[in-house]
């Protein structure tokens, strides 16, 4: 069985032409391969933790190599179960219109909180950045008002995309296809255009036969359970009195 997180970072639910391109694209998959389970993120719809107060705290403790007070570790938790969430998922699609040439607040924030030290990436002795996720792979279904593709005057405006593979493929997942709907606010011809040429790109490519080999690198993923270091700090053993 294969797992696919759909993350959806639009607010508009069914009026969003983004779940429409990612809608195809589901539709086709459970057509074409029987064996995928697929699981919904609604990022406008989900209670997400709290990046501050405690957490910010843990993890900026995490990132000098410390292990976490267990003052913070009931806190923490509700970070690790939104990442072993995340990874729990053989590939990923991904559905996010651009805002203001990146990506929607509600995206920012889930990545926020999933990309952290000792779970998604670690440090060598060099002090590098090493990916922990491994033998995944990421759709990302988009629209965009104007048109940003390469070589037209606002591709230069286009943080979205760079954005995304960078990310994500700082912590591993590096096999990653764009399916972009643009221009979308021109005129109501040219979106229904777009929209039409994306969906057939979502079928298309939920239809090829490598889905049916996803589940073969999921060994290569670290467990969740391998940290750099231990979150929770061990209780310090009472001093004996003079």
């Amino acid at each position: 069985m294969v797992k696919l997180l759909h993350i959806n970072a639009s607010p508009r639910g069914e009026k969003s032409n983004t779940e429409r391109i990612a809608g195809a694209f589901v539709s086709s998959l459970r057509e074409h391969h029987d064996h995928v389970r697929v699981d919904v993120v609604d990022l406008y719809n989900h209670d997400l933790p709290a990046i501050a107060g405690d957490n910010i705290e843990a993890k900026y403790t995490l990132m000098v190599g410390r292990p976490i007070s267990k003052d913070h570790a009931e806190s923490w938790a509700q970070i690790e179960r939104a990442i072993e969430h995340f990874l729990s998922a053989d590939a990923y699609l991904l559905a996010t219109p651009m805002w203001n040439f990146s990506i929607p607040y509600a995206l920012k924030y889930y990545i926020d909180c999933i990309v952290q030290p000792g779970y998604v990436f670690r440090y060598n002795e060099l002090g590098q950045a090493v990916p922990m996720v491994h033998g995944k792979k990421m759709i990302v279904a988009s629209s965009r008002g104007g048109d940003y593709s390469p070589g037209s005057p606002m591709n230069a405006f286009d943080f979205q995309e760079p954005y995304l593979r960078a990310i994500f493929g700082f912590i591993g997942i590096t096999d990653v296809e764009f399916i972009t709907a643009q221009p979308m606010d021109i005129t109501p011809e040219l979106r229904e255009e777009a929209v039409a040429v994306a969906v057939d790109q979502a079928v298309r490519l939920a239809s090829r036969p490598d889905w049916a080999v996803v589940t073969a690198d999921r060994l290569r993923v670290n467990p969740l359970g391998l940290k750099p270091q231990p979150l929770v700090a061990e209780e310090e053993e009472a001093t004996p009195a003079p």
